[in-house]
């Protein structure tokens, strides 16, 4: 009888165990469906004298708490977003870290930790004002325990706390780019996606297969496109390619969840870039689809003008390291609605203010249905549209309560943004800049006066009075 070789031994081996068969035809399948290749595991270690991080340029605190956990025998690795920006020579905003300690373990090494998170445990840890982020490596779907994750049969994962090794954990994570590794047990960044040959060729790439990875959560979606923004990069086709039939998956996302995501993508800076690449690949609906009506509809171009103004005005104030309200970006974003249903209520009188709170609560209404804008912005908001009207009246003591008004400032820059726009407001607009720097002007002089009034005015202690 011939003698069969290790190969075929093997094969008999597997086909008579049926649980073995069962269990590889799934793993394969699993690999198949993330797009992973078992090479690709094998990640490429990127020594320290062949990249540009220095601990120089990472925050103290994060330092301290990869030093810990290295110390107590954990792995520690700083990861995400903080050593790409530090691969482009930025400055990370954020700063987290990856290990194989249990959020309960990272509690027992940090009396300034907290656990947060249902859907998976974090640990904060708290220096002051800066929060390290530390999570636990997290496993692969196919690995995850039962009664640990819970995933549905459109591929949405609800439920996901099971952990895992730094080779699971890569593969859970979305985008290339924030998929790489710093090690500071030798300083070199452990690369298993080729994240950042995607740096340097300026292209964001998902890990798997993206329609999968999009349907696991589609927020990655929006993700791709923000950092697509963000970073002045280029979406990959394999990367875009499933958006456009994917993308009613987010009716389905918590509208909560999809106001922190408008907050990310038009408050840190590329505001007006967002609202292109969003609008460019369909999305921008899925957020505000009042605005995309609008739009769709906008002949003179007046709303697309006064959006992207106020978008550009956002990101210098924020690049300039100024604050920039939530309230006014929904107010700049929604304003084109509320103008074209004045128009349709009462054939554009802007100066209606009753009609007008009618119809600005009720967009917001319907907007809130989208992304959960809470009631202190929304209300703040509608503030800024009912002192549009009240520019105009400037007889008697209107002009000095409308400047003590809590919004003004911002009404004020609402004002000048729709004038920007090609509304005819021009010599309204310098009448109410006059009118502060008058205003500015006599209230120095009152104070001066005042304060020159106590240097020379004495004050004695009364004189005791005696009975005679």
């Amino acid at each position: 009888m011939k003698k069969l070789c290790t190969g075929s031994r093997i094969c008999l081996f597997v086909a008579s165990n049926k649980e073995l068969a069962w269990f590889l035809v799934h793993f394969l399948f699993f690999c198949h469906i993330q797009g992973i290749l078992i090479s690709s595991l094998r990640p490429e270690v990127i020594s320290r004298s062949e990249h540009g991080i220095s601990r120089a340029n990472i925050s103290e605190y994060a330092l301290k708490v990869l030093y810990r956990l290295s110390e107590a025998g954990y792995d520690a690795y700083l990861v995400g977003g903080a050593v790409r920006d530090l691969l482009l020579g930025c400055n990370p905003k954020d700063w987290d870290v990856a290990t194989n300690a249990t959020p309960e373990e990272i509690r027992q090494l940090f009396r300034n930790c907290r656990l947060i998170g249902r859907r998976f445990r974090l640990a904060h840890i708290y220096y002051g004002r800066e929060i390290i982020e530390v999570a636990t490596f997290r496993a692969a779907h196919g690995e995850a325990h039962r009664g640990h994750a819970q995933q549905l049969g459109d591929g949405r994962i609800l439920r996901d706390n099971a952990y895992g090794s730094i080779d699971s954990d890569v593969m859970r994570r979305d985008l290339t780019c924030n998929s790489l590794f710093y090690d500071i047990k030798n300083f070199s960044i452990v690369d298993y996606v080729g994240g950042v040959a995607d740096i340097n060729a300026r292209r964001i790439c998902v890990i798997g297969d993206s329609e999968t990875r999009y349907r696991e959560d589609p927020v990655r979606m929006l993700r791709a496109l923000r950092f697509t923004a963000k970073l002045s990069f280029h979406l990959t086709v394999e990367a875009a390619q499933p958006i456009s039939h994917l993308a009613p998956m987010l009716d389905d996302i918590p509208a909560a969840r999809l106001f922190d995501e408008t907050l990310k993508l038009f408050q840190k800076g590329h505001a007006l870039r967002s609202f292109e690449v969003l609008r460019e690949y369909g999305l921008f609906s899925y957020l505000f689809l009042q605005t995309e009506d609008t739009l769709s509809v906008d002949s003179d171009h007046y709303v697309e003008s006064f959006i992207r103004a106020g978008l550009e005005n956002t990101d210098n104030r924020i690049n300039s390291g100024k604050f920039v309200n939530p309230a006014f970006l929904y107010a700049l974003l929604l304003w084109g609605s509320l103008r074209q249903a004045m128009y349709d209520e009462v054939e554009g009188d802007m100066d209606n203010i009753a009609v007008m709170n009618t119809l600005s609560q009720d967009i917001f209404q319907i907007q809130s249905e989208q992304t959960a804008i809470p009631k202190r912005f929304s209300v703040q908001a509608r503030e800024i549209w009912a002192l549009q009207p009240r520019f105009g009246q400037r007889q008697g003591k209107r002009p000095l309560r409308l400047l003590s008004h809590p919004r003004f400032r911002a009404a004020y820059d609402f004002l000048l943004l729709r004038n920007q726009a090609g509304e005819n407001l021009h010599e309204l607009c310098e009448w109410w800049t006059e009118f502060q720097k008058r205003e500015a002007s006599r209230m120095r002089e009152i104070q001066a006066n005042h304060i020159n009034y106590r240097s020379h005015t004495r004050f004695r202690k009364p004189r005791r009075q005696t009975l005679g």
